[in-house]
């Protein structure tokens, strides 16, 4: 786990201090200097691009890091890199021409509810051709096991320039209009920096040269496009789906509660971009007591560092509600269901990486496009009865279920299961956390409350889980930075 702790805690890092600043801008930014209806807007598009983005990509990020390591010969990488880099312009360009065509078409039908809508499809579209070449420049620089600068700027570099923009609106040295252009220029920058970045650390050969694989590259990028698809609209189907039925400054007060669940998920995010090349290498060198070995111990290592998030969250949530307009504490149930969930997904480790880079992520997408109609389904049922607490009830139901599924492939195709009996305890130890805290304030600001608490709850948590030795890759990391040993 040498380089997997080194880089995981160093994106750790990054990725908090992205989310942190993510936090100024989503909970007080936001909603201070742009409009309920226009932060339901950005948060509409955006999640509207992610969907969209795993079909502009053609499935490249994923299908880099899966056969990068089958690669043997200069000449066979280098086509194999030219490939991945050539192939998303051969689904991007196609799609800018239809929707070129058919604007018309699409934007009245995305904007039924919301006619502000109308106004920003291309908006969105640029965007997702961005985040698609940004995760292929990323992904290049994945397989050679350099993920901190790119991980810096998947979390920190576009929260910032948004922050940037948020300022500029509020002095009037830009409109809305140029704002939301603001936002697009930023993703295109971040791609583009990525993409000098990537090349830096190994520069491309063109070399266009038939790989005697290519079928089998094919088929499995085409299939994880779909795969890919699958993932992002459990994270923002939701959102598109709530901009059909309800007012869409409601996805404002939605966003703030998905954000804030959200940050549960960092160390499982930052921590991902090393265990999924790892678990392909392992895969490909059929060395499964390793990839056991990675899978058990980042579920333990995840859960301990999630769950620890989780307690903050959870337990300073109804102080934190205090602080922002009255009106966003709508989506307080949406936080506890979607922080559950976040939380399950920290607890299966690698068990993602070791699906797509297996033989068996056929089956898995079949499995995933099956949970996607039933999340669509499902929304479509609750939204219009609870508005944002619905589609919340929809994402837990569905996401739970898709990840049970997921473990249990797992458990029956490698015979590994991420459990140990130090779960149980870390379950217990947080079971045991908000029951003593939930219900118990300090009687000051609610800053302060949220302060006092945060730090009671670290010194107690910390010092169990040293004590008790529930990991020895954490208890190391606390040695070595706390200089205890």
């Amino acid at each position: 786990m040498g380089i997997v702790a080194s880089q995981s805690f160093k994106n750790i890092i990054s990725t908090y201090l992205g989310f942190f600043i993510g936090a100024i801008n989503t909970l007080f930014l936001y909603t201070e200097f742009l409009s309920d209806e226009y932060y339901g807007m950005v948060g509409y598009m955006l999640s509207l691009a992610y969907v969209i983005m795993p079909v502009m990509a053609f499935g490249m990020h994923n299908t880099l890091v899966k056969f990068h390591s089958t690669f043997k010969t200069r000449v066979s990488l280098n086509s194999f890199l030219t490939l991945m880099l050539v192939l998303p312009m051969c689904i991007i360009i196609p799609l800018i021409l239809v929707s070129y065509i058919s604007y018309d078409t699409f934007s009245s039908f995305l904007s039924r509810k919301n006619d502000i809508i109308k106004g920003y499809l291309w908006h969105t579209i640029i965007i997702a051709i961005a985040l698609a070449y940004f995760e292929v420049f990323f992904a290049w620089a994945k397989v050679q096991m350099q993920t901190v600068f790119g991980n810096f700027m998947k979390e920190v570099f576009h929260r910032v320039g948004t922050m940037i923009l948020l300022f500029l609106l509020h002095f009037e040295v830009i409109n809305l209009e140029q704002f939301m252009g603001g936002l697009v220029l930023v993703y295109v920058l971040r791609m583009l920096v990525m993409n000098l970045y990537a090349f830096s650390v190994k520069f491309p050969v063109i070399i266009f040269k038939r790989l005697p694989n290519l079928r089998n590259i094919l088929k499995y990028s085409f299939l994880i496009i779909i795969a890919g698809s699958v993932a992002t609209i459990f994270l923002d189907v939701d959102k598109v789906m709530l901009g059909q039925y309800i007012d869409i400054k409601q996805i404002a007060y939605y966003n703030v509660a998905i954000f804030t669940a959200s940050v549960i998920a960092v160390p499982q995010r930052s921590m991902h971009q090393i265990l999924s090349p790892l678990s392909a290498k392992y895969l490909n060198e059929k060395d499964f007591d390793a990839l056991e070995d990675l899978y058990k111990r980042s579920s333990l290592n995840l859960f301990i560092v999630g769950g620890f998030i989780f307690l903050l969250i959870v337990l300073n949530i109804n102080q934190l509600y205090y602080i922002i307009p009255e009106e966003f504490s709508k989506g307080l149930l949406v936080v506890f269901m979607i922080s559950f969930t976040k939380l399950y997904d920290n607890a299966l480790g690698s068990n993602n990486a070791i699906l797509f880079n297996s033989d068996y992520y056929r089956i898995v997408l079949v499995l995933g496009i099956f949970l996607v109609i039933l999340m669509i389904l499902l929304n479509v049922i609750f939204i219009p009865i609870l508005g944002i607490n619905g589609a919340g009830i929809a994402t837990f139901l569905a996401v739970f279920t898709y990840n049970s599924i997921k473990l249990f492939f797992v458990y029956r195709k490698f015979k590994m299961f991420p459990f140990t009996n130090y779960t149980f305890k870390i379950g217990l130890l947080l079971l045991a956390s908000v029951l003593l805290f939930y219900f118990w304030e300090f009687p000051f600001h609610p800053i302060i409350n949220i302060g006092l608490k945060s730090t009671l709850i670290t010194l107690i948590y910390v010092f169990v889980v040293y004590r008790f030795n529930f990991s020895d890759d954490i208890s190391i990391l606390i040695n070595k930075y706390l200089k205890l040993k």
